[in-house]
């Protein structure tokens, strides 16, 4: 008798889902182990049960040197995530300026309060930084078309030098056939030296 295969869906029975959390969280933990055993590479897992509970397992380096070498590696990442989930709780940019012109309109400069400038001066930077993170990002993206449309036009180039070159090769082919040779092959060197 064969396995026949689950429909993936949440297993409503208590034990039953604990006993299959159980049991594919260890075979989870293994196929990771024989992942990093047979290509020599660092796996970490980690797993959070419904009741909070923490199980992580690591092979190859510790799992906090892996989890630091994954921050590195996408660390431009977590900051534009950082800088996302900031810019949510603040005003958009437009608003964020007439606040700013408002709290500092002559009449009005006595009133603001420490607090409500830092808050200013922070959703301001935020601002500042998301800003700078979409022109690199846009940036980045034109100078890869450029990239792009350079290697095209390099291409291009090369097609015509080279269909440049074959018809170099039958026009002198052509020239040639039009002189027809005589007993004496001087004469049409000196036609072809003429022409020149």
């Amino acid at each position: 008798m064969g396995r026949r295969k689950i429909e993936i869906k949440r297993i409503e029975n208590k034990s039953s889902r604990q006993v299959t959390f159980s049991k594919r969280r260890n075979g989870l933990i293994d196929k990771a182990r024989q992942l990093s055993i047979l290509c020599e590479s660092s796996v970490a897992v980690v797993v959070i049960s419904a009741s909070g509970k923490l199980y992580d397992s690591s092979s190859g380096d510790d799992i906090s040197k892996i989890v630091d070498r994954y921050e590195i590696q996408h660390a431009d990442e977590l900051k534009a995530l950082d800088l996302a989930e900031k810019l949510q709780n603040y005003l958009p940019h437009k608003e964020l300026l007439e606040t700013v012109q408002s709290k500092l309109e002559e009449p009005n400069v006595d009133n603001v309060s420490v607090d409500s400038l830092i808050s200013l001066e922070e959703q301001l930077a935020t601002a500042l930084s998301v800003s700078r993170a979409r022109k690199a990002e846009l940036m980045m993206e034109y100078v890869k078309s450029l990239k792009e449309k350079e290697m095209l036009l390099r291409e291009e180039n090369q097609v015509l030098a080279s269909q440049m070159g074959k018809n170099t090769v039958l026009a002198t082919e052509d020239e040639r056939g039009m002189f027809p040779e005589s007993s004496s092959g001087n004469k049409i060197l000196e036609t072809l030296s003429l022409l020149k």
